[in-house]
């Protein structure tokens, strides 16, 4: 089993820190910051935990102002680099917030997130004074380096992933739309994945207005298009017409059906969490003109409530000529991730061909044995 990405922060890792720490402000006690930091509890902590435990023991041992304490970190932050790190922007989150800081903390930002990324550290500021990070956000949209305008997008999506949540951007998305703008057609995939990122997660709220938007963006450019397509991607998963047709999938005549024919086989029909099965399906399309196709199936995942909520996995995405006979397999884990729990019960799985069910089956997930 693969080790848990909070066992990178362990004592060695520490340990070698501190060094790093010492060499550049030589009263900085390491072994009573490893010591502290890596307490009784701490085998109990999980990554975001650690991380923040370190920012905090690290503010102690640190001089105990915030500008000195900077001081030392822009001294060793070219030596620590990645994700380990972290606890750089997480210490401005922490100790930074203060309106006599503002200027301070902003070059801490800018300058950490080309090490490691601030993306997590700018949300409270964002929380706190939204118009005035705004603001500073649309600044960064500007700035040379691609990490820092990967910030801009990325600090303000509404549902960052491992984030604080943004409420008042799922509520009106409107101040972030001025900064996606400005990177809609940026060099950098590393920025335009992170600027599709965050109209996708608008569009989970306003599906309407990131619509609207990929109407606009579309044909300005191949870095343009990228995004509108990425970030058109849950729309597409979930069937919306206008989408479908932005994309040029094809789209049935009244009262009839892209395909003449679908089924869909699983076996076995019953199995166990954490077991595997294989689904087997077959198409046959309408004759007449190539169409473009979705193929995906659907599956109806039992919640813990007893309720049920559908996941759609990606089979096939091609244009295919009238007439066509299309067959294919998957198999499909039912064992428990970090993102999805399974629960017992009867499952529906669907055939979705462009976002409409074309057939289905009913499958039987028991307890894993014990």
């Amino acid at each position: 089993m693969a080790e848990p990405l909070k066992a990178m922060y362990n004592e060695k890792f520490l340990l070698g820190f501190g060094m790093k720490v010492q060499a550049v402000y030589s009263p900085f006690n390491i072994e009573g910051f490893v010591a502290e930091a890596m307490d009784g509890t701490w085998n109990e902590l999980e990554l975001k935990a650690r991380m923040r435990r370190i920012t905090v023991t690290l503010g102690k041992y640190l001089p105990a102002s915030y500008e000195e304490a900077l001081a030392v970190m822009f001294k060793l932050d070219e030596a620590c680099t990645g994700f380990p790190y972290l606890f750089f922007p997480d210490f401005v989150e922490v100790f930074g917030q203060a309106e006599e800081h503002w200027a301070l903390s902003m070059e801490a930002l800018e300058r950490f997130t080309q090490r490691s990324s601030a993306e997590f550290a700018v949300r409270p500021f964002l929380l706190r004074e939204p118009e005035r990070m705004m603001q500073q956000m649309q600044s960064w949209a500007k700035h040379p380096n691609e990490h820092v305008r990967r910030l801009a997008s990325e600090g303000c999506r509404p549902r960052l992933p491992w984030g604080q949540s943004l409420p008042m951007f799922k509520l009106d998305p409107a101040p972030v739309l001025p900064v996606l703008e400005q990177l809609k057609a940026d060099p950098s995939l590393y920025v335009r994945k992170s600027v599709a990122n965050n109209l996708n997660d608008i569009a989970k709220d306003h599906p309407a207005l990131v619509l609207d938007t990929a109407r606009r963006w579309k044909g300005v450019g191949p870095h343009t298009d990228w995004i509108v397509r990425h970030a058109c991607r849950s729309l597409i998963r979930k069937g919306y017409p206008e989408v479908m047709a932005l994309f040029g999938y094809a789209e049935p005549a009244d009262d009839a059906s892209l395909t003449t024919f679908a089924s869909l086989a699983v076996e076995p029909l019953a199995l166990s969490i954490g077991e595997s099965c294989e689904l087997r399906y077959e198409l046959h399309i309408e004759e007449g003109e190539p169409v473009r196709i979705r193929i995906e199936y659907g599956i109806d995942f039992i919640k813990a409530g007893g309720r049920t909520s559908r996941k759609a996995f990606l089979l096939s995405d091609k244009t295919v000529p009238g007439g066509a006979q299309l067959t294919g397999k998957r198999t499909h884990r039912w064992a428990d991730l970090t993102t999805r729990r399974h629960y017992p019960g009867e499952h529906r799985i669907a055939l979705l061909v462009n976002g409409r069910e074309a057939a289905f089956v009913m499958m039987k997930l028991e307890a894993a044995d014990r």
